[in-house]
């Protein structure tokens, strides 16, 4: 199985190491299907955006990686790539205990088979615990008349098999919607996996699995998953088995290409990161932060700041966070025009851009206000960066304390 690393919005040129036309064709379809959100084709290559993971396709994977220095050296991508594993595990999106395992005694390991593995556990500690058995209905041929008997297909089919009953009855055994989504994902990581160390395990899981109908699920097929106390252990597998079946691409998969691409907002994974170190840090400084808090802004429009910091149920500041570089530009009119509705909505005089960086640069002197209107009260806004590594090269354990220790 070959291997690319890349970064957000760096260029992949067909041939270049290992990626050829087919698979430039197979991420065409993908980004088709995906509403041409995930790269821009150019000729003969691809220009990747903000979303990083991972995306794999006929026994070539490409990993996404983040950066936040647009000259950011090829031999820094190990670092970045633990980096993404350790803020999918921060964020919950990812189950690793540290992200030091993810790399023992593999070096060739990468961030899909690090959720293939996860659900392989899984899977493995359901059987272990015992797969439960539902009631479902079944409708067929039988040798004893129970359940009810369906009359007119009954006619049809058992004319001349006078022994048979054509009937709906109830079935309990362990041959139901659950087991059938996870025998799937079961199918889908066998396929992907050919040729690396997860595919005999993943033959040994199938085989202490239950034979089950096989079924091509889909979004609407989960939402029929009954939420009960039986099913709670089983809602971790489950949502890797989401994760792994909708993005099987499946207008790709009954093509010649088998492709599976896991990939996450940049953007959207740093606001989370952030938000959950703060609110870790939080008691510490008696403080409340909350995320994503909404107000109505016009009709059924309206707006949600990233961030809100409350102290004695006042707003002390408003954190939007933004994933990029600002070292060579100065922010947008768009997002000084947003701090300064959130700063009129939420009644509050400091609002704050936060962006990653190497060093942290918080200052309270960096505030500038905005020009005042009559009758309008002074507010300001602070453009600031926090370090995204420690020095150690990992993911900045203290992000959190950091920002609330400079702003408050």
């Amino acid at each position: 199985m070959r291997s690319i690393q890349v970064y957000e919005h760096s260029f992949l040129a067909v041939g270049e190491s290992g990626f050829e036309k087919g698979h430039f064709v197979a991420l065409s379809k993908l980004n088709d299907i995906h509403g041409f959100q995930y790269f821009d084709l150019k000729h003969n290559g691809v220009v990747f955006k903000q979303y990083v993971g991972v995306i794999q396709v006929e026994g070539l994977t490409i990993e996404i990686l983040p950066k936040i220095d647009v000259h950011e050296s090829e031999d820094r991508k190990g670092i970045w790539q633990m980096v993404l594993i350790e803020m999918l595990r921060v964020t919950r999106k990812l189950q690793v205990q540290q992200v030091g395992q993810a790399n023992v005694s593999r070096q060739s390991i990468h961030l899909l088979d690090i959720y293939f593995e996860w659900f392989l556990n899984e899977v493995q500690l359901l059987i272990h615990q015992g797969l439960i058995k539902q009631y479902y209905k079944e409708t067929g041929n039988v040798k004893a008349l129970k359940g009810k008997l369906e009359f007119a297909g009954h006619i049809q089919k058992n004319l001349v098999h006078k022994e048979r009953f054509y009937t709906t009855h109830q079935e309990y055994d362990k041959d139901h919607l659950l087991h059938q989504i996870l025998g799937q994902a079961l199918e889908i990581i066998a396929t992907l996996s050919k040729g690396n160390y997860l595919f005999s395990r993943c033959k040994t899981v199938q085989l202490n699995f239950p034979e089950v109908k096989k079924i091509n699920a889909n979004e609407n097929a989960f939402t029929k998953i009954p939420k009960l106390r039986k099913t709670a252990p089983y809602e971790t597998a489950l949502a890797i088995a989401r994760l792994i079946i909708l993005n099987y691409a499946p207008n790709i998969s009954s093509g010649s290409e088998k492709m599976l691409a896991l990939l996450f907002d940049m953007n959207s994974l740093w606001e989370q990161c952030v938000l959950i170190r703060l609110q870790q840090a939080a008691e510490q400084f008696n403080v409340e932060v909350t995320g994503q808090e909404k107000k109505t802004f016009w009709e059924t429009n309206s707006i949600r700041p990233d961030i809100v910091i409350k102290q004695d149920s006042k707003v002390k500041l408003i954190i939007d966070t933004k994933w990029k570089n600002i070292d060579y530009s100065a922010p947008s009119t768009h997002d000084l025009r947003q701090m300064y509705v959130y700063n009129r909505y939420w009644s509050s005089s400091h609002s704050l851009l936060l962006y990653p960086a190497k060093e942290s640069g918080i200052a309270k002197d960096q505030y500038k206000n905005f020009v005042a209107i009559e009758n309008e009260e002074n507010h300001c806004c602070m453009l600031g960066k926090v370090s995204v590594l420690n020095a150690d090269d990992l993911l900045n354990e203290n992000l959190g304390y950091d920002i609330l220790e400079s702003v408050l």
